[in-house]
């Protein structure tokens, strides 16, 4: 007798291979490590300021995600509106946009000749190739994340809930603070925890946007980059503590949230 959820034996054997496929090239960066200086390589000033600006600059693309992301995923899960359907699309799209594009159309928009740009440099506000360059460079390709993982919650949630504290005399605000967010935040912090592993990787719209200035704009994925060329195992020590940092974040920090949400 075989259970209702076996699965085909078959099944494991691509299943295998793509798990392979994931963990084999994780394996060949420990392997091309310079261990006996693997400390040394990580904890280099070079290293430190662009780990730190990593850190910093992904925290602040997650806060910002959250605060526009929320009322976005609400909006497109229990909107009925005919523009909201249609606007769907555009808000996922930089999930299957290059990187680079993305870049550049925000330097088409904040540069010092973009669309708003030029509004903001006569006022003395400039963002393109600044820390708040790799901010929004970090928050456009991150914000997707989010909130498709909290419209998928509020769609699973519904709206019963708030139908009832309305009916009881909540007004919309105290329904808000006191029902939708309590029942989403299994959703919210898997999406803040997608958010910010894929702001800690960004590099082709952070490059494009911020450019590579070491304590400005050199997060860790571009000192990776630049190191590659000139020093290839200090780029690998590199990588892999950008692996490390990634895998603590989602596996230590959001592992269950994520296996509840998918």
């Amino acid at each position: 007798m075989h259970r209702p959820n076996d699965l085909p034996g078959w099944v494991y054997v691509p299943a295998a291979i793509g798990a392979a496929f994931v963990v084999l090239p994780l394996v060949a960066i420990a392997v091309r490590v310079d261990w006996p200086h693997f400390w040394t390589l990580i904890t280099s000033p070079s290293a430190m300021t662009a780990l730190l600006l990593s850190l910093k600059t992904a925290a602040a693309s997650t806060a910002l995600c959250v605060v526009l992301g929320v009322p976005m995923a609400l909006v497109l899960a229990r909107s009925r509106a005919r523009v909201v359907r249609l606007l769907r699309p555009v808000v996922l799209l930089p999930l299957v946009l290059p990187p680079v594009v993305g870049g550049i159309a925000l330097l088409y928009a904040f540069g010092r000749l973009g669309l708003l740009g030029r509004y903001l440099e006569a006022a003395g506000i400039h963002i393109a190739f600044t820390t708040t360059a790799v901010v929004l460079a970090q928050t456009f390709v991150s914000l997707p994340f989010l909130v498709i993982a909290l419209e998928g919650a509020a769609r699973t949630a519904g709206a019963d809930y708030e139908v009832v504290a309305a009916t009881l005399g909540a007004r919309p605000s105290t329904v808000w603070w006191r029902v939708t967010l309590p029942l989403l935040t299994p959703g919210l912090i898997s999406g803040a925890v997608l958010a910010f592993a894929r702001s800690l990787g960004e590099f082709g719209a952070t490059l494009t946007f911020a450019g590579s200035l070491e304590g400005v704009t050199r997060t860790l994925p571009l000192a990776i980059y630049l190191q590659r060329v000139t020093d290839a195992d200090a780029a690998a020590a590199m990588s892999l503590l950008l692996v490390a940092v990634a895998a603590v974040v989602v596996l230590g920090l959001g592992a269950r949230r994520l296996g509840g949400v998918w």
